[in-house]
């Protein structure tokens, strides 16, 4: 999500022509048949799930397509996110040194990803992956761009995002290319790791291309393994000593917690969350000063408040954008994207004494992406005139429209009025962060959605929701089966229309798309 208020409200139907509107009878592309039921007519849930899974019959499916949906229609692979602590493999690597395909060919199949979520800030994404019986998983990252102000402090902040958050690297390299000056740069933050580097030698597609690799020994990294992700070559044998390097409990991914449920208190320096941390403890805690050249840690403490006991996270404050820091400011908030990952609900908290920041936006648009709950927490509310108050409400309308569904709380961190506020709040997003609804009322909900609001005609055609199903929770995650591309505003309707239908307040809501097409007839 962004909080760029330029972009579009969501889809709305009376903004669309009549001539474009189809009044929910049927389908309008290739005369397909959709699950027509007359007005009026009892059909439960179950009925309405079989219609939807046979508007699959006539399309072409993939293997991981049926590994979702099974043969009645019902969901099959449903799994919460945070529900176990697989060991995280990282892949990094320079722009076009072949990541992407070694991602795709770790996995065994083409991996799409469909996000309606623009300014994405981290360009990390994860896949559960299996080889030899050892599941894991696997994170893509995005390759490191030349930065205008200086290439070695954009390669080293990329590069160090990922080593956090992994237990073992795999460095690829262009073996036809052989070291740059961008490799040997992070060469030198890999070799601080305590964790496992495989270096990988991309693009050595046949035997008479292996010396190339050899060069590669220069980097200091160990082996070369040389592999070819177009074609497979080498790759198994890759997987193998990478899937023996894994550790049996991985030293970074968080599993579903049985105790106090981890809370991430996320804002700008001096906003208050160290003043809430005590309040809530009871007790000064220290506070690391942000000196140039120093590395915050976050502190964790468990506390008790209106009779739950949470696990806080105090963090750095995040003063700007992560690839614009150096230094302590940079680690900090290194360490700050690193708790928000263990976390399940992230408080940010907001100065009301001063005007709503680009900063603050910014925050706030890490945790979407992160997929955490959100709760808002507008503190220093004692200090608050009538003056400042009417500037307030002006700008929570129109720079926090986009997160208008996240719970809000007035409190004063330094006091502690309304702190007790907080309890039904984090409750309130940890339950819609864990809420599922099953595959027959989620198909229920999307045959009478298009049908009072179908999509609107694009060039001639109308794109049909075929299917659809919750992936997991933990955010909430939506998987729509489609035979053409949904606008992104009629994307939005549809998640306007969750929040209505099944509340969903105080948790992102992810909806993504698999387009698919009609199978040849014979």
């Amino acid at each position: 999500m962004s909080s760029d208020n330029t972009e579009p409200e969501v889809f709305d139907v009376s903004a669309v022509p009549e001539d474009e509107v189809i009044a929910g009878e049927g389908y309008a592309e290739d005369g397909a048949d959709g699950p027509v039921f007359s007005e009026g007519e009892a059909v439960t849930d179950e009925e309405r799930l079989r219609a939807m899974r046979s508007n699959l019959d006539g399309f072409e499916l993939e293997d991981d397509d049926l590994a979702i949906i099974g043969e009645d229609g019902e969901f099959l692979g449903f799994r919460e996110q945070l529900a176990e602590a697989l060991p995280v493999v990282a892949i990094v690597g320079r722009p076009n040194v072949g990541k992407s395909a070694l991602v795709n060919r770790i996995l065994g199949r083409r991996e799409a990803v469909v996000e309606d979520v623009p300014g994405v800030t981290r360009d990390r994404v994860s896949y559960s992956a299996e080889w030899g019986g050892t599941r894991f998983s696997l994170v893509d990252t995005g390759g490191w761009e030349p930065d205008a102000k200086g290439i070695d402090a954009s390669v080293a902040l990329q590069a160090e995002v990922a080593i956090e958050l992994c237990d073992v690297v795999m460095f690829v390299v262009d073996s036809r290319v052989g070291p740059t000056a961008t490799d040997e740069r992070v060469v030198q933050l890999l070799r601080r790791t305590n964790k496992p580097v495989f270096l990988v030698a991309n693009k050595v597609d046949d035997a008479v291309l292996e010396p190339e690799a050899a060069q590669l020994w220069s980097l200091g990294l160990g082996e070369p393994h040389a592999v070819s992700a177009l074609h497979g070559r080498g790759v198994a044998d890759l997987l193998d000593q990478v899937v023996a390097a894994l550790p049996e409990e991985s030293a970074v991914a968080q599993p579903k917690l049985a105790g106090p449920r981890r809370v991430a208190l996320l804002g700008r320096p001096n906003v208050g969350k160290s003043s809430l941390l005590n309040k809530a403890a009871g007790e000064e805690r220290a506070v690391v000063s942000d000196v140039a050249g120093t590395t915050r840690d976050p502190v964790d403490e468990q506390v008790e408040i209106a009779g739950r006991v949470w696990t806080f996270v105090d963090t750095a404050g995040i003063r700007r954008r992560v690839h614009l820091q150096k230094g302590a400011d940079f680690y900090a908030s290194l360490r700050t994207a690193a708790a928000l990952e263990k976390a399940e609900v992230a408080v940010v908290l907001i100065d009301v004494t001063q005007e709503i920041s680009d900063q603050d936006l910014r925050i706030i648009d890490l945790v979407l992406e992160s997929g955490r709950a959100l709760v808002l927490a507008f503190n220093k509310w004692d200090l608050l005139d009538e003056d400042r108050r009417r500037y307030l409400e002006r700008e929570i309308e129109q720079d926090l429209k986009h997160v208008d569904w996240a719970p809000r709380v007035n409190i004063s961190a330094r006091t502690g009025r309304h702190l007790e506020k907080l309890v039904p709040a984090l409750e309130t997003a940890l339950e819609s962060w864990d809420t599922r609804i099953p595959t027959a009322k989620f198909n229920a909900f999307v045959a009478e959605l298009v049908q009072e609001h179908p999509h609107p005609l694009r060039g001639g055609k109308q794109p049909r929701i075929l299917f659809g199903t919750q992936v997991q929770n933990r955010p909430p995650t939506f998987v729509l089966f489609t035979s053409g591309f949904l606008d992104p505003g009629y994307r939005r309707f549809i998640q306007r229309r969750l929040r209505e239908r099944y509340g969903f307040e105080g948790t992102p809501i992810q909806l993504n798309m698999r387009i698919r097409e009609r199978r040849a007839r014979r």
